[in-house]
């Protein structure tokens, strides 16, 4: 199965220490060397079948879905969208995709506190990367927000570049949550308790009326 590159230092550094340790102490070299094989799980990267149609909004991220309520006026769609809240365990795959095809209006970093992800604050106060995306039928937009152990939030485009619908566009390491923003009119798809898959489960059809 392919792996993120990102875990390639995490995953190798584990192994050779596991390896080191055992030539010792091999109980402590064989929970080292655990860990190390757990990393690649964690960085796991599989292929998905991306939908077709026209309007469809993917999950950005693997996960269950935690919230569906109206997003705040403040929120980068501002307000009569819909904000729908995918929490990741650590047994989720941690790529995040493009929800829809489009040209990246606006990526906003800020660092933040590192609350669990599963805290309704952590959308406000958390270490998180906000996309905006432009596509044919609407504006969508995304939150990558760290969680309680991550620490390191990684979007590999930048604002102008044209994306794919569930196009890899970066990863969130160590738990963490997605926050989605439908604009209004948008066909919901999934409900609080459903679990979706980053780049083949449809979240919404936009209405075209989004822009």
């Amino acid at each position: 199965m392919p792996i993120a590159r990102e875990g390639w230092p995490y995953i190798l550094i584990l192994l050779a220490l596991g390896g080191l340790l055992g030539l010792r102490w091999l109980w402590l070299g064989a929970v080292v060397a655990s860990l190390g094989l757990f990393t690649v799980f964690f960085f796991r990267d599989p292929e998905r079948v991306i939908p077709v149609g026209d309007g469809l909004v993917v999950s950005p991220a693997d996960g269950k879905v935690v919230q569906v309520i109206p997003a705040t006026a403040d929120g980068p769609l501002g307000s009569g969208a819909t904000q729908v809240s995918i929490f990741l365990s650590i047994f989720d795959v941690h790529v995040n995709r493009a929800p829809v095809a489009g040209r990246i209006e606006a990526v906003s970093y800020n660092k933040g506190d590192f609350l669990p992800a599963f805290n309704d604050k952590a959308s406000l106060r958390n270490e998180q990367n906000c996309v905006t995306i432009s596509g044919a039928a609407g504006r969508v937009a995304f939150k990558q927000i760290a969680g309680l152990i991550a620490r390191r939030i990684v979007f590999r485009k930048r604002q102008g570049d044209e994306v794919g619908r569930g196009e890899r566009v970066g990863l969130i390491k160590f738990g963490s949550r997605v926050d989605v923003f439908l604009p209004a009119g948008t066909q919901l798809r999934v409900k609080v308790g459903d679990r979706v898959s980053g780049g083949s489960d449809v979240l919404g059809v936009l209405s075209g009326g989004g822009r």
